[in-house]
């Protein structure tokens, strides 16, 4: 299995920056995508920004210009750098990994169990 821990959610002031990270431990897997989704109270979980192993990324129209993501295949590591941040990006935000095992081609979503991120305003 893939397993993704979060860290660096936390409340900060419309206007700031927060870093979020993300750690896999991918026994016997082979990552393909490491990205980061989000879901406020009320609203389907969305995409925020991914990356690949090459390193091609796509950040969603809505936090264009404000969020950044990078990461280091070595640690297996994500981060999704933040800023400017705003009340509508309060939201629990979930690590993803799109795996698959070695020798395979079938590829499986991986989640982290989230962290919360509170803008207030």
């Amino acid at each position: 299995q893939v397993q993704l821990v979060e860290s660096g959610g936390g409340l900060v002031q419309s206007g700031e920056s927060l870093k979020l990270s993300c750690v896999a431990s991918r026994p016997g897997f082979i990552i393909d995508v490491l990205g980061w989704y989000r879901q406020a109270p009320g609203k389907a979980r969305e995409l925020v920004a991914t990356i690949t192993t090459a390193g091609t990324t796509n950040v969603a129209d809505s936090v264009q210009g404000r969020f950044t993501i990078d990461g280091d295949d070595d640690k297996n590591t994500v981060h999704l750098h933040m800023k400017i941040l705003k009340a509508e990006d309060t939201a629990t935000y979930y690590c993803n990994a799109v795996a698959r095992r070695h020798g395979r081609s079938q590829q499986r979503d991986f989640w982290g169990q989230g962290t919360q991120v509170t803008v207030s305003s």
